[in-house]
Protein backbone atom coordinates (compact mmCIF):
# COMPACT_ATOMS: atom_id res chain seq x y z
CA UNK A 1 0.00 0.00 0.00
CA UNK A 2 1.16 3.29 -0.73
CA UNK A 3 1.64 6.16 1.57
CA UNK A 4 -1.03 8.04 0.02
CA UNK A 5 -3.34 5.18 0.04
CA UNK A 6 -2.74 4.90 3.90
CA UNK A 7 -3.91 8.27 4.67
CA UNK A 8 -6.60 7.96 2.46
CA UNK A 9 -7.64 4.74 4.50
CA UNK A 10 -7.23 6.49 7.65
CA UNK A 11 -8.92 9.79 6.79
CA UNK A 12 -11.83 7.45 5.63
CA UNK A 13 -12.16 5.75 8.68
CA UNK A 14 -12.04 8.70 10.92
CA UNK A 15 -14.92 10.70 8.61
CA UNK A 16 -17.06 7.39 8.08
CA UNK A 17 -16.77 6.17 11.86
CA UNK A 18 -20.74 4.77 11.51
CA UNK A 19 -19.96 3.36 8.06
CA UNK A 20 -19.81 -0.38 8.48
CA UNK A 21 -16.26 -1.73 7.27
CA UNK A 22 -16.82 -3.40 4.19
CA UNK A 23 -18.91 -0.82 2.48
CA UNK A 24 -15.85 1.93 3.88
CA UNK A 25 -13.39 -0.33 1.96
CA UNK A 26 -15.53 -0.58 -1.28
CA UNK A 27 -15.51 3.36 -1.22
CA UNK A 28 -12.19 3.50 -0.79
CA UNK A 29 -11.48 1.10 -3.56
CA UNK A 30 -13.32 3.35 -5.87
CA UNK A 31 -11.53 6.25 -4.97
CA UNK A 32 -7.96 4.75 -5.34
CA UNK A 33 -9.11 3.18 -9.16
CA UNK A 34 -10.78 6.89 -10.56
CA UNK A 35 -8.99 9.59 -7.62
CA UNK A 36 -9.93 11.79 -10.73
CA UNK A 37 -13.76 11.25 -10.86
CA UNK A 38 -13.60 11.81 -7.25
CA UNK A 39 -11.87 14.74 -7.28
CA UNK A 40 -14.41 16.20 -10.32
CA UNK A 41 -17.61 14.98 -8.07
CA UNK A 42 -16.15 17.12 -4.86
CA UNK A 43 -15.28 20.14 -7.23
CA UNK A 44 -18.79 20.39 -8.66
CA UNK A 45 -20.67 19.42 -4.94
CA UNK A 46 -18.31 22.46 -3.89
CA UNK A 47 -19.30 24.70 -6.60
CA UNK A 48 -22.77 23.70 -6.17
CA UNK A 49 -23.13 24.16 -2.06
CA UNK A 50 -21.18 27.91 -3.18
CA UNK A 51 -24.37 28.48 -5.59
CA UNK A 52 -26.63 28.22 -2.75
CA UNK A 53 -27.49 24.35 -2.91
CA UNK A 54 -27.83 22.25 0.40
CA UNK A 55 -24.78 19.81 0.28
CA UNK A 56 -27.32 16.77 0.92
CA UNK A 57 -28.64 18.33 -2.76
CA UNK A 58 -26.23 18.92 -4.71
CA UNK A 59 -24.18 15.35 -3.42
CA UNK A 60 -27.50 13.69 -4.52
CA UNK A 61 -27.23 15.59 -8.21
CA UNK A 62 -23.99 14.97 -8.78
CA UNK A 63 -24.54 11.31 -8.15
CA UNK A 64 -27.35 11.36 -10.58
CA UNK A 65 -25.03 12.86 -12.81
CA UNK A 66 -22.06 10.11 -12.81
CA UNK A 67 -24.61 7.36 -11.73
CA UNK A 68 -22.86 5.12 -14.88
CA UNK A 69 -19.48 5.74 -14.17
CA UNK A 70 -20.19 5.07 -10.12
CA UNK A 71 -22.24 2.15 -11.12
CA UNK A 72 -19.38 0.79 -13.71
CA UNK A 73 -16.81 1.41 -10.20
CA UNK A 74 -19.19 -0.55 -8.14
CA UNK A 75 -18.95 -4.09 -10.31
CA UNK A 76 -14.95 -4.17 -10.49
Amino acid sequence: MSIKGFFLRQYAKHKMKEVPEDQRDMLIAMVEKKPDLFKKMGEEIERRKKGGESEMHAATEVMKKYRAELAELMQH
